[in-house]
């Protein structure tokens, strides 16, 4: 919003209004902005690996409560600041509780759902926040016709509604029986709760699992240091690949500046946020879409259906820039609707396959004993690098131009071939029993068999 920039970035609001030999591609090239948008991601890095500990030590609950506080008091701050500093603060302890969350949630998620409807509960977690992102798209879109240019801070104070939900919801939620067996011993009551959540009394054998994945957990100390043994491989592989190709797709491009990005190419304030609105609406449904589906086809086919979606259309938007928009000037009003429709094209494909499952598969396939730790390294790695991909694409659209779209559209074709090699099916397997996928995978068979004889040998 103008009296946003105005009041905080002043310098890339009169480039905008006033710098007529400025590129297109570069009025928006400023790093206080990113700085703001990305200071989020960075608390989040750092707030993950403290998380790890409160889960593992006191359970997914008290994570998922510090989450939403910190949040609430991230709002509250953003909403009423008087200067760039104290927005930024802001913005860092909302860091603090999307760390803290998105720690907690998947995992409270996972281990929750029955198995065969895990990959639809898992991706509610990504469908929620593509409603929060509608949301807040919706809110701004509003919230930009006020007069008196003060409708900023309501966009910034309202985050405390979600933040209030999760808080207080958060106070009423029970403990996963994982989580109870591996903080108390208390077999009983995880078996009240098992029997409370599958709906049927016949929890006998997945208890016995529970408790057998506890006892192994509780012989390891260090689950960090763990991690990295020679029998974790694919899952730590998994944790870092993941949440890496999830953020080099290009999506917070979309996320972050889709009103930068519209405006980029010709259209006006009010239609740039409208259109952020039009792909919020895609993405959410698309997401939806993804939760039907998941636990029939599998990740693997939506994985790879989604990735040749998403190159397709980000070759054909970087084809339709390069052609028609140069540094000055603009596209064409029928050019730029048809770039909104293929950035909606990939914002579907991303919604039902790197967005969702992104979180879904890495919170499935850890063992208990690394669990907390594993989700860790997941979170840590998505915040890194959003806020790699945030505090760079201003530059990088200002120096590759159109060919920031060919550059993000090459990491899907490596994260397409990573998934169709190297990852193997993981629905309708209970989360206890998940081990089995790598050693009967052709690849990791390698690496986990060969440790398995190697463990047989030493036992005898």
């Amino acid at each position: 919003m103008e009296p946003f920039l105005e009041k905080f970035f002043p310098k890339v609001y009169r480039k905008m209004k006033e710098d007529t030999e400025i590129s297109n591609y570069c009025k928006f090239d400023s790093q206080l902005l990113t700085s703001f948008t990305s200071s989020m991601y960075v608390a989040g890095f750092i707030a993950s690996f403290f998380a790890s500990s409160i889960t593992k030590a006191f359970g997914r609950k008290p994570s998922i409560l510090l989450g939403g506080a910190a949040f609430l008091a991230g709002a509250a701050l953003g909403g009423a600041a008087f200067n760039v500093y104290m927005l930024i603060f802001g913005r860092v302890l909302l860091g603090v509780g999307v760390g803290f969350a998105n720690q907690a949630v998947p995992l409270y998620l996972s281990e929750m759902a029955p198995p065969r409807y895990r990959g639809a509960i898992n991706n509610g977690f990504q469908f929620s926040i593509g409603i929060g992102a509608l949301s807040a798209n919706l809110i701004n879109y509003g919230t930009e016709k006020i007069k008196g240019g003060w409708g900023w801070r309501i966009s910034l104070a309202l985050a405390a509604v979600p933040a209030t939900i999760l808080t207080l919801g958060a106070v009423f939620l029970p403990e996963t029986p994982n989580s109870l067996i591996q903080l108390t011993d208390d077999t009983e009551r995880a078996k009240l709760m098992l029997q409370r959540v599958r709906g049927t009394e016949d929890v006998q054998a997945e208890l016995d699992d529970l408790i057998k994945a506890s006892s192994i957990s509780k012989t390891v100390e260090h689950p960090f240091k763990n991690i990295i043994k020679r029998k974790y491989r694919p899952q730590l592989v998994m944790a870092i690949a993941i949440p890496f190709f999830q953020q080099v797709t290009g999506i917070n491009v979309i996320a972050f500046y889709a009103p930068i990005l519209f405006r980029t190419i010709g259209l006006g304030e009010s239609a740039s946020l409208m259109s952020s609105v039009v792909t919020g609406i895609v993405g959410t449904g698309s997401t939806f879409i993804s939760m039907l589906v998941v636990d029939k086809l599998g990740r693997r086919a939506l994985f790879i259906f989604g990735g040749v979606q998403m190159l397709v259309s980000q070759i054909m938007v970087g084809g339709i820039m390069a052609a028609q928009l140069g540094d000055h000037g603009g596209v064409g009003e029928g050019y730029a609707y048809v770039v909104l429709i293929l950035i909606c094209v990939y914002v579907a494909g991303f919604g039902w396959s790197w967005g969702p499952l992104g979180w879904l598969v890495p919170s499935e396939i850890f063992p208990l004993e690394i669990r907390s730790a594993g989700q860790s390294i997941v979170v840590a790695v998505s915040f890194l690098f959003t806020f790699i991909v945030a505090q760079t694409f201003l530059a990088m659209l200002c120096h590759f131009k159109s060919g920031v779209f060919f550059f993000f559209g090459g990491w899907v074709v490596v994260m397409t071939a990573f998934v169709y090699y190297l990852l193997p099916e993981t629905k309708n397997i209970p989360i206890e029993k998940m081990d089995r996928v790598w050693r009967e995978h052709g690849f990791w068979n390698k690496i986990v068999g060969e440790m398995d004889e190697q463990t047989k040998i030493e036992a005898a």
